[in-house]
Order: C-alpha cells, then sequence, then structure tokens
C-alpha cells in the first residue's frame, strides 16, 4: 500500500501542480478529494498527458480535466481490509494499477498499488533497440565505434538503455545490429550481466527502422520499438498503460518541440490578406523514436526487406486501424547529432538525466 497523503490533491490546484504530485509520488496516480478526503476523482499520468496533447494551458485548475473526462467521472474504489487477492484480481479484471481504499466513512485511506502486490512484476513486453545504423552524423566519433556504444558518463550509450528497460521489468531485449555490430555483442553476450535475456538481430543488409522486426520470433507479447540513439526517462509502464486504453494497434511516442518563426507570418485565402504575426512560436509534436506495437500487426512488415516505421504508420491508417500518440513529458534527447551528444554528456555529468 502507499502513503495516500502524498498522492493527494485538490480541484482548485493546477494541472501542472497535480502534474507535479504524480511525478513526486512516482505511483502514476492523483486523488483529487474535498476538504473532508472525500474521493472526488483520480487524475492518472494518462489524463496529464491527453491533457498535453490537447493543447490544455497547465496552469488551469485540474478540475477543468475531471469535467472533461465524464465517462471515467466516477473513481473505481475498494474498502480498507479487501484481501490483496482481491485487489489483484480487480486491477487484472479492469486492466487498472491503482485502487483508492475507502473507510466506514467513505473517506480515502490508503491505496493499493499493483507494483507492491506483485513484487516482482515484470512488464509484458518485448523489447526491440534499433542499434545498427552507420551514424554518419557523428563521424569521426562512429569510424571506430557503432553509435549506440558512444559513451555517456561511464558507460555506453546502449548500456544506459538496457538498465533502463531492465529497471521498468522488460526482460527480454532483443538488439538489431548491421555496423560494427560485433562490438555490441562483445560488450553485452546474452545480457545477463545486465539483468536481461539479449538476443540479437543480425541484419546483413540495412533494413530500415522497422524491416528487423521481421526476423523476430513470433510472440502475443506487444513490442516496444526504441532507436538506439535515444537517451530518456521515459515511463515505459504509463506508455504501455496509455496503449491499451486507447485500444490502439501502435502508439508513436512523440515530443512537442517549438520553434519561433523569424519573421512576420501572413496568414491569407487565396489573395487576401487574413491576418499577421510577428515572429510566431509555433508547437509541434515531433517523433520521439519509441514506439508499441500489437502482435497483430508484424504480419505487415515485409520479410527481409528495407521498411521503415513511417510506412507501417501509413499501412495502418490505410487500413483504419487505430495508432495513438504518447506525449514524452520526461528527460528525452535524440543525440543523432554531434551537438546532441555532447548535450547529453553535460546533462549526465550535471545530474540532469
Amino acid at each position: 500500500m502507499s502513503e495516500p497523503t502524498n498522492l493527494m490533491v485538490t480541484t482548485s490546484m493546477s494541472v501542472q501542480e497535480v502534474m507535479e504530485c504524480i511525478d513526486r509520488n512516482a505511483k502514476g496516480i492523483a486523488l483529487v478529494v474535498d476538504e473532508e478526503f472525500h474521493l472526488i476523482g483520480t487524475i492518472t499520468d494518462g489524463d496529464i498527458r491527453r491533457s498535453i496533447l490537447s493543447g490544455m494551458n497547465l496552469d488551469l485548475p485540474v478540475q477543468q480535466v475531471l469535467d472533461r473526462r465524464q465517462s471515467y467521472a466516477t473513481p473505481f474504489t475498494a474498502y480498507v481490509g479487501t484481501p490483496d487477492s482481491e485487489l489483484l484480481h480487480m486491477m487484472t479484471e479492469r486492466g487498472i494499477r491503482h485502487i483508492p481504499l475507502l473507510n466506514e466513512g467513505d473517506q480515502v485511506v490508503d491505496v493499493a498499488l499493483l507494483s507492491e502486490l506483485v513484487k516482482e512484476y515484470e512488464l509484458p513486453l518485448r523489447a526491440i533497440v534499433m542499434a545498427g545504423g552507420y551514424g554518419t552524423r557523428l563521424r569521426p566519433l562512429t569510424d571506430d565505434l557503432p553509435k549506440p556504444m558512444l559513451p555517456i558518463g561511464d558507460r555506453p550509450l546502449l548500456e544506459i538503455i538496457v538498465n533502463g528497460l531492465r529497471e521498468a521489468g522488460i526482460r527480454q531485449v532483443n538488439v538489431a545490429t548491421h555496423y560494427k555490430g560485433e562490438m555490441i555483442a562483445e560488450h553485452f553476450k546474452d545480457g545477463q550481466d545486465f539483468g536481461v535475456d539479449i538476443r540479437y538481430v543480425q541484419e546483413d543488409q540495412p533494413l530500415g527502422t522497422a524491416g528487423a522486426l521481421s526476423l523476430l520470433e513470433e510472440s502475443d507479447e506487444p513490442l516496444l520499438v526504441i532507436n538506439g540513439d535515444i537517451l530518456t526517462r521515459v515511463d515505459f509502464h504509463a506508455m504501455l498503460n496509455f496503449h491499451r486504453e486507447h485500444n490502439a494497434d501502435l502508439t508513436v511516442a512523440v515530443r512537442q518541440y517549438e520553434f519561433r518563426v523569424p519573421y512576420g507570418v501572413i496568414d491569407t485565402d487565396g489573395t487576401a490578406v487574413k491576418g499577421i504575426s510577428e515572429k510566431p512560436l509555433v508547437r509541434q509534436f515531433i517523433n520521439a523514436g519509441i514506439y508499441l506495437l500489437n502482435p497483430s500487426i508484424r504480419h505487415l512488415v515485409p520479410n527481409g526487406q528495407h521498411y521503415d516505421i513511417p510506412d507501417l504508420i501509413q499501412q495502418l491508417l490505410k487500413e483504419k486501424r487505430p495508432v495513438v500518440c504518447f506525449p514524452i513529458r520526461e528527460y528525452w534527447l535524440d543525440i543523432g547529432k554531434s551537438d546532441h551528444y555532447d548535450q547529453a554528456k553535460i546533462d549526465v555529468a550535471a545530474g540532469r538525466f
């Protein structure tokens, strides 16, 4: 169980404040209560991310998040004293990770957490790290090392990625290799020293960002795909929950990217000028190089041919199958360019990662 006061917020608090509460408690949830600790609602990590995607002002009161979410207005609860086995059954049946526990006066006094009911919780995912690229934008650093083996702090980037997967409860990790793949295999071997089972997918020729998926063994578990040049603290548990909540066939992680146009921008309708914005700030969501795929879509990847994730996404959209985006609000950096690689080393040294 968890100390509930660390998870409690009020309706007057801002979405930003609730997000910070969720980050501090590291449980993926905040409990919205009244002054007598009666439960009004719950705000999950997924709710926060959906708010970010919708462009919501994070300074607004969290009540607005609850108001937008009428279908989830009544949170699922149980009473103190409910056996752990029954709580676990409830979570499994409903696909949830938290259950607020109430006393006889219907006040929140505890919270049951899946991660505590199942002590050795293993995330039901396989992972594949795409580590076969040439790293041409990082030459001459990659003349002698594959990009994922470039050092950040006291260990290679790929070791940081593998450690993050292990900490999330992912035990089976595939690594797709091509350029200098033998150096990766020599460092990690079977993965036992790193707490995971590593299997190598050797690409005889570059197969793109998705082609190696056709070489994996069949499995009925979702597949996490991550590029081998990504330094991140993304919550893989939250990403899987988000994927399931939206019944997605593919979930693509995205990062908000903003830039200021250095000129006045003219809004036109044919030849007519409708308005002008002076050096506007433009916000877009960019592909963050991390994906979750249902096992049912792997057959769409052509066997042993060059194929990219954008090709797979376009095929799914053509078939009108659900593809959703998951906004990353944790640390994330693509080290594919030299200035980004330098920034990653600075961030790790300064403890910002």
